[in-house]
């Protein structure tokens, strides 16, 4: 990859994004979901389920700053951080269709996890040597 400060940048509040996301999941999931009036209280099964996303989530975006810093891992972070992000909002919108719409703050998540992932893809393809 081309060294950019676009790309550096893209890739550290891509990175922290996911990897505050994942923290939250995976250590207050109770309290986090509830932000978007889901309530996972008692669900035991639910909260392990989450739980184990939420770790996963939280290393990816790790791996996505690190390519900020350490330079083999650029072309990974930032196609890993393409298709994270627009997988989540694609995935998003099947289930609008599929399941109607939720509330409004997770519309804007999705639109954000859209447009995070679209600039992900245009710092791929500009920066790709």
């Amino acid at each position: 990859m081309k060294d950019s400060k676009l790309l550096k940048i893209v890739l550290i509040i891509s990175g922290l994004i996911g990897a505050i996301v994942g923290l939250a999941s995976l250590i207050i999931p109770v309290q986090f979901y509830a932000l978007n009036q889901i309530n996972l209280g008692g669900q035991i099964n639910l909260l392990n389920e989450i739980r184990a996303s939420g770790g996963s989530l939280f290393i990816i975006g790790i791996l996505i700053i690190s390519g900020a810093f350490v330079k083999r891992l650029t072309y990974t972070s930032i196609v890993l951080s393409t298709v994270m992000y627009l997988s989540y909002g694609i995935s998003r919108i099947l289930s609008m269709i599929l399941d109607g719409m939720p509330v409004n703050d997770l519309i804007y998540v999705c639109i954000i996890e859209i447009v995070i992932g679209l600039i992900c893809l245009y710092c791929l393809i500009k920066y790709k040597e």
